[in-house]
């Protein structure tokens, strides 16, 4: 790797280090304001949903909304199984199961 491969990657880290410890290495000395504290749950779904929502909607980097799309097929199951049963497990395996047996369906029919 060359020298400026490190230096990226010694900066990532410093910056990811040093954001989160200011956040919550100094939390015990700090008090943050109960509503940005109860605002910090937010966090995790929306960078879920920042993540995976281009996945399923945009697979080969183009709109792709039709019940062809195997990838919004397993997600919309993922999503109702996780809703009913709110087990991680069930939820992950109906998508798996739903993602692959849609492109199966897909490929002998068409």
């Amino acid at each position: 790797m060359s020298v400026n491969e490190w230096l990226l990657i010694l900066g990532m880290a410093g910056v990811t280090f040093g954001s989160r410890y200011l956040l919550f290495g100094l939390a015990g000395r700090i008090r943050m304001p109960v509503w940005m504290a109860s605002s910090l749950q937010y966090v995790p779904p929306a960078v879920l949903t920042a993540i995976t929502l281009p996945a399923v909607l945009l697979p080969q980097g183009k709109w792709h909304i039709s019940p062809t799309n195997p990838y919004l097929i397993a997600a919309l199951a993922a999503v109702g199984i996780g809703a009913v049963t709110k087990n991680l497990l069930a939820t992950i395996a109906v998508g798996l199961i739903a993602f692959f047996g849609w492109r199966f369906v897909l490929v002998s029919v068409l």
